[in-house]
């Protein structure tokens, strides 16, 4: 699943290409794509004659903004974007074709088909599910210390579900939770309010190196993952944890392990990560 690395990375790439097009034509081939409370018909004829002023990101959202609407846009698991001659025979998996003024069109594809676009009035995408509660951005700007303490505080649940579900803080997924706890030395199955205050400051300034680290490679590419000009990540050759079962730790040499957590596949260093019958949840 595309996460904050890949979908910034995403984002930037299309204000390159795309930014100040008008929109001519939309074509929808798989309708529940589009969510919210606009219909395919409605989300085709909003966007005809629309220019984009910008592209913007919060979390793994990408918000379009256009002169009168704003389109937030959430991969999921597949999703990605490309920019095409009009004239180019679609691939498979096209699912949304956006038409521009230039003869060229943004194309949206989809291999599972979860992803999800809402359009919206220009100042209403903060009412779209999923960017109601969503935490801030892992920079030190809006990542607060203080609050961040104070929220693992009151929490008894594991740390990496918590940090998973994008209200304590935006855009982790899988493989940048397991490499900031592998960072920070925490177990994923530390309950977060066992956490001692240092321990929470080094996953915070974790949280914070490890994107920064990501979205400077261009995001990781695991398996199909690229940005909108066809380039693979490159921060795949940083990872510690995440995929290198059994492989040594960089830090003591024991063998990353690979256990569940929250139903999540999740690798660790249990030398370097440890975890007590005092500071433990069961593993699920």
């Amino acid at each position: 699943m595309p996460e904050l690395p890949e979908v910034e990375t995403v984002r930037r790439g299309l204000l390159k290409l795309i930014k100040g097009s008008t929109i001519i034509g939309v074509d929808v081939y798989w309708n529940r794509i589009i969510s919210g409370e606009t219909h395919s018909e409605d989300f085709t004829s909003q966007l005809i004659g629309a220019h984009l002023t910008d592209i913007k990101r919060r979390g793994k959202y990408l918000l379009f903004d256009f002169d009168h609407c704003v389109m937030v846009s959430h991969l999921r698991m597949e999703g990605k974007y490309e920019v095409s001659d009009t004239n180019e025979p679609l691939k498979k998996h096209t699912h949304v074709v956006f038409h521009l003024a230039d003869g060229r069109d943004l194309r949206y594809l989809d291999v599972r088909k979860f992803g999800r676009m809402t359009l919206v009035p220009k100042g209403k995408e903060f009412t779209v599910a999923g960017l109601k509660t969503i935490g801030p951005e892992p920079v030190p700007e809006t990542f607060d210390l203080t609050h961040f303490k104070k929220v693992l505080k009151q929490k008894s649940r594991a740390i990496k579900p918590l940090l998973l579900e994008q209200k304590v803080v935006a855009g982790l997924g899988n493989i940048y939770v397991d490499e900031a706890l592998f960072e920070a030395k925490i177990h994923p199955l530390r309950p977060a309010n066992s956490l001692k205050p240092k321990e929470v400051e080094g996953l915070h300034q974790a949280i914070i190196d490890v994107l920064r680290k990501a979205v400077l490679a261009g995001g990781t590419t695991i398996r199909t993952y690229k940005n909108v000009l066809g380039e693979v990540g490159s921060f795949q050759v940083e990872l510690h944890v995440y995929g290198k079962t059994n492989e040594p730790c960089i830090n003591c040499g024991a063998p990353i392990q690979k256990i569940k957590v929250a139903q999540r596949g999740t690798h660790v260093c249990a030398n370097c990560q440890k975890l007590t019958t005092k500071n433990s949840l069961p593993r699920s």
